[in-house]
């Protein structure tokens, strides 16, 4: 996750809301009190994927209509159960479980050159809250030329080397999906907006403009134990950066290969997906209101085999374009965030994984001189260490795996266990835990500690 959960997934600062409102748990500079996330958007996200998605019907109507019958229709999907149970504590709501929902999903790709129609839909059941859900996952149009692309429509996009670590992947993300046990796929979210693909002969390019704004979803707090420095003041807010010309997002990729290595330069313009927040009165607080504070990040990554393995350098340096003096709290720091990685199989089907991560934060002295006495302050470097073990059994139809995460500056961690079994090519099932522990009662995995849990997923896919 880079920024990876805490990463810039997790953060570092310790963050919850009201009731029925989504939770943080990013680090940064902040140890600011809860975000509002969840409920906030389902107005908008509702009307959006509405618009959307009769904006897509409309198009495959015309082009139906136009080409009488596609080239190449495909129509997939899969049906799940997937429920997360916790370990050893009750939900703050007094319930036991953080997931239990049965899914279904629809896949239609149809493509007549030089157009491509791709859709993929879920239909839920929500258990816990005892709701009946409909979510377009992804939603675009390609149109495709030899030396150009063009990609319009709800789409996940994926920058960066790190594994659950993202420094240069600055799109949203879904925090409790990771948290809760749900397969991976749904970490990402998507964007709504257009990416245009360039293939000279020296390198390749990719530019993306996001007009709607999308931030990452982050922990219920019926469902999850959070810290919250501010417990008792319950009037929050949230201001989402208005829809407009000015506040459209900027992304731009260029990579190409350098001596047998994969290299790539990232530049984004935009806002940080994680809330932090504005008190009305730091030393009387009575209402919270939270803002994404503007940020643009230059970044590089390079990958190739070497040491008999899989060698990954990735770096990225955030500007924080509201406060690059350091000295307004309700802002973070401008950071400086990199990581190494090297994979290696050690014996037939046997992968090893490892990770190193570090943040630095710029001008700390005046962070810390700013900050308001009472919050938890982050350190000027940020320590963190993976693991990642995979070993595929019986013809590689059994895998099991462990990952890990580990603070050497924080000293918490997270521990994910999973045994897979494909049971033929149209099924599968897949149990695992989520243990966090260690820190402090506000670091990123420590705030955590309460919320150990088991998953099972189970999936036809037809």
């Amino acid at each position: 996750m880079s920024s990876i959960m805490r990463y810039n997934v997790i953060a570092r600062s310790p963050e919850n809301f009201r009731d029925d409102e989504a939770i943080a748990i990013m680090w940064n500079k902040d140890c600011h009190a809860p975000m509002k996330i969840g409920a906030r958007n389902d107005k908008n996200s509702y009307f959006q994927t509405t618009l959307l998605f009769s904006i897509l019907s409309t198009v495959v109507c015309l082009l139906m209509s136009s080409y009488a019958i596609a080239a190449d229709v495909s129509l997939h999907g899969f049906i799940q159960g997937n429920y997360s149970a916790d370990a050893a504590k009750s939900n703050p709501d007094g319930g036991d479980f953080k997931w239990a929902e049965e899914r279904v999903q629809l896949k239609l790709d149809a493509s007549k050159e030089p157009f491509r129609l791709f859709l993929k839909t879920d239909a839920f059941y929500d258990h816990i809250d005892e709701k009946a859900r409909l979510e377009l996952r992804e939603g675009y149009i390609d149109y495709i030329e030899k030396k150009w692309d063009l990609r319009a429509g709800r789409q996940i996009i994926t920058w960066g080397l790190g594994d659950l670590i993202f420094i240069n992947d600055v799109f949203p993300k879904d925090y409790e999906a990771f948290f809760s046990g749900r397969p991976m796929e749904y970490m990402k979210k998507g964007i709504d907006g257009a990416k245009i693909g360039l293939y000279p002969a020296f390198a390749s390019f990719e530019f993306i403009a996001i007009p709607i704004f999308e931030p990452n979803n982050y922990t219920n707090a019926k469902r999850f134990y959070m810290f919250d420095p501010m417990p008792n003041v319950t009037n929050r807010e949230e201001k989402d950066p208005p829809s407009n010309l000015e506040n459209t997002e900027f992304a731009l990729r260029a990579y190409r290969d350098i001596a047998g290595f994969d290299a790539s330069v990232y530049l984004y313009r935009g806002f940080y997906r994680k809330p932090y927040m504005i008190p009305d009165d730091i030393n009387n607080t009575t209402k919270i209101t939270y803002h994404y504070p503007k940020l643009s990040v230059y970044g590089a990554s390079l990958q190739g085999r070497a040491l008999d393995g899989v060698l990954s350098f990735e770096a990225g340096y955030y500007d924080s374009r509201q406060d690059r003096a350091g000295t307004d709290y309700t802002a973070p720091n401008s950071q400086t965030k990199f990581l190494i990685g090297y994979q290696r199989q050690l014996w037939e089907d046997f992968t090893i994984g490892l990770q190193c991560y570090n943040e630095y934060m710029h001008n700390y002295s005046e962070y810390v001189k700013n900050q308001p006495s009472g919050l938890p302050k982050d350190r000027k470097l940020y320590q963190l260490a993976t693991v990642r073990l995979t070993q595929l059994l019986m013809h590689q139809t059994l895998k099991l795996s462990f990952f890990s995460f580990y603070s050497t500056s924080d000293g918490d961690y997270m521990l994910n266990p999973e045994i897979k079994y494909n049971f033929s090519d149209h099924v599968w099932a897949a149990a695992g835990g989520n243990v966090f522990g260690g820190g402090e009662k506000w670091s990123q995995f420590g705030q955590l500690d309460k919320n150990d849990n088991v998953y099972l997923q189970v999936r036809y896919e037809f």
